[in-house]
């Protein structure tokens, strides 16, 4: 009888209870708002802090990855709910020419910003990189 008490407390507490993961970089509300292009390297520092990774092919880009998670039951492999990068593009002078949010949107890299998916090349292929460097846990 306590045996079936205690499976019983220990399986209905897993039922309703959902444990969510948040790693890599939290974007502050409106903080891409206060990156105006043209704005300097040292001003998305002030406002975005340090970038997850840098890239200098073809120019200079901050990229600011982060990952969303649940689990449902202890012991069962983690879902990926979302995953983000924010990139930060700089022209030569060291000044912001482009803004992008990158997600995924239906298994394909969006930008949330221009809502377009990028064309095939160098950046996608970052991109990719980067979404599959993340493990999907």
């Amino acid at each position: 009888m306590a045996a079936l008490f205690i499976a019983t407390v220990v399986l209905g507490g897993c039922g309703g209870f959902t444990q969510h993961y948040q790693r890599g970089y939290v974007l502050p509300e409106g903080a891409l708002e206060q990156i105006p292009l043209g704005a300097s390297q040292e001003q998305v520092l002030v406002v975005l802090g340090t970038p997850s990774t840098v890239a200098t092919v073809s120019g200079e880009a901050f990229y600011y990855i982060s990952q969303r998670s649940e689990q449902s039951v202890a012991f069962v492999p983690q879902k990926v709910t979302d995953q983000r990068v924010i990139a930060v593009y700089f022209d030569k002078n060291r000044r912001v020419e482009r803004l992008a949010h990158y997600g995924l949107k239906d298994g394909k890299v969006f930008d949330f910003i221009s809502r377009t998916t990028p064309a095939g090349g160098q950046e996608l292929s970052y991109l990719g990189y980067l979404f599959n460097i993340i493990p999907k846990m």
